[in-house]
């Protein structure tokens, strides 16, 4: 009998009860992990589909702005404030989410979010009032997305590797582009042929059947360690990649949560990060009205959203490969919010499709850092161990106020000014202030060295 048990397929997945060996969908042990596909690989293709669906869909919120100000006679500042709402509960969803994924199988959490987003999605489509409105979208959709998000999917990839860190989580992270540019431009055609109604409805059920037997068939294991396996599927414990950097060595375990609010590092992180957040979800919400006030026809103007899903897509594995691979990936975050920030000066003197497509794929390749780059610099500084929990709390800040505060300001100054040319300014500023703070971010060795 091997010493190295996995799981029966009687019982819940992350219960250990039988030999490796005797497991035909979970047949590597140390000796024979390098002989087929890593186990870690499954938990990045299941991550990647899981932030398909689940963002694929979140991110086409932009699309219902102005139908929803035509039909219901909202204001652009009532219905920003759903996609505000939306986040906070995304952000304090991340919270347990992260906890508890330090304690069961992520596919039971995904499997939750899936149903309670999916029904969000469905109940807004009969929202008769803004309060109806924010509980459908704001509060359900809104844990639902946090179920489904990168706090469970990339937590979960960051489990099994290390020295491959970045690229995992980097590929894993391309999901959620490769859902905004599959999903936007049908959600636009939806809507302008059938109705927004139809379009939430659509989504409901995209997110609720694929995200249910996702989860189910890719994330039913916890961690390596607990099926005989090292991270990386390597016969050895690795070496943390980059802990020269002054990053934690996998052998020393956890930051505890409380450890980990009490050092610097972890605020300079949710301040950048959150920063560079809201300006995204500043563009993602307000870009597709902004393109209709130039004239932009609607779905060329929501394919501006498939657009910067194109663009992310190939950012997100550029910024996790070159994580791996420089002295520090707090670079790789520098690197990406100027690409944010030039692509934003673009947005400013927009007036044509061929102008928004060009904004779109420059910033858009720069929004592909903010996926893996958290969860890789989070646990390197933090440990692995307890990833899930650290990051689940560094999404509350980063989302649930970075995130939240990007529609509301952003409808708040376009029905205060009339435009959006300020919004777009301010969207430069910040991120300019973002790259000042994450270069100003401290390594282990640095804080012990002061």
């Amino acid at each position: 009998m091997s010493q190295y048990p996995v799981p029966n397929s009687q019982f819940p997945i992350d219960k250990p009860c039988r030999s490796v060996v005797n497991d035909p969908m979970f047949s590597q042990t140390k000796e024979n992990a390098n002989s087929g596909i890593f186990w870690g690989w499954y938990v990045v293709a299941g991550s990647f589909l899981l932030h398909a669906v689940s963002y694929g869909a979140r991110y086409s919120f932009g699309i219902f702005v102005q139908p929803l100000t035509v039909e219901n006679g909202w204001s652009r500042t009532a219905i920003s404030l759903a996609a505000s709402i939306n986040m906070l509960f995304f952000a304090a969803g991340g919270i347990y989410a992260g906890r508890l994924l330090d304690r069961i199988a992520p596919r039971w959490i995904a499997t939750a979010g899936a149903a309670v987003g999916a029904l969000g999605f469905i109940l807004s489509a009969f929202a008769g009032t803004p309060l109806t409105f924010y509980l459908a979208y704001g509060l359900l959709c809104g844990l639902g997305s946090s179920w489904t998000g990168i706090v469970v999917g990339n937590s979960s990839v960051g489990k099994w590797f290390v020295r491959k860190r970045g690229l995992a989580i980097g590929i894993a992270s391309m999901g959620i582009s490769f859902g905004t540019m599959v999903m936007t431009p049908v959600v636009g055609w939806i809507v302008k042929d059938y109705g927004w109604q139809a379009g939430f409805i659509v989504m409901g059920l995209t997110l609720l059947l694929p995200g249910v037997l996702i989860a189910q068939v890719f994330l039913g294991k916890m961690k390596p360690e607990d099926h005989g396996l090292h991270p990386d599927g390597e016969k050895r414990v690795p070496a943390e990649a980059g802990a020269a950097n002054g990053e934690v060595p996998e052998k020393t375990g956890t930051a505890p949560i409380g450890e980990a609010l009490r050092d610097s590092r972890f605020w300079v992180l949710s301040v950048c990060q959150g920063t560079a957040v809201m300006t995204v979800l500043m563009a993602f919400v307000h870009q597709v009205p902004y393109a209709l006030d130039l004239g932009i026809d609607r779905i060329a103007a929501a394919s501006s959203l498939g657009a910067i899903g194109l663009a992310g897509f190939c950012g997100q594995f550029f910024f996790g490969w070159l994580s791996d691979r420089l002295h520090d990936p707090k670079y790789s975050a520098v690197l990406g919010y100027g690409f944010m920030a030039a692509g934003m000066a673009v947005l400013l003197s927009v007036t044509t499709v061929e102008g928004l497509f060009a904004y779109a794929l420059i910033f858009g390749f720069g929004y592909g850092c903010l996926g893996p780059i958290l969860p890789i610099i989070a646990s390197g500084r933090f440990g692995r161990e307890r990833m899930g929990s650290v990051y689940g709390l560094l999404n509350f800040f980063v989302a649930g106020v970075g995130g939240a505060l990007g529609p509301i300001v952003g409808g708040i100054l376009y029905d205060a000014l009339g435009s959006y040319r300020f919004v777009w300014t301010l969207d430069i500023a910040l991120l300019l202030a973002a790259m000042a703070g994450m270069l100003a971010l401290k390594r282990k060795s640095d804080l012990s060295g002061s």
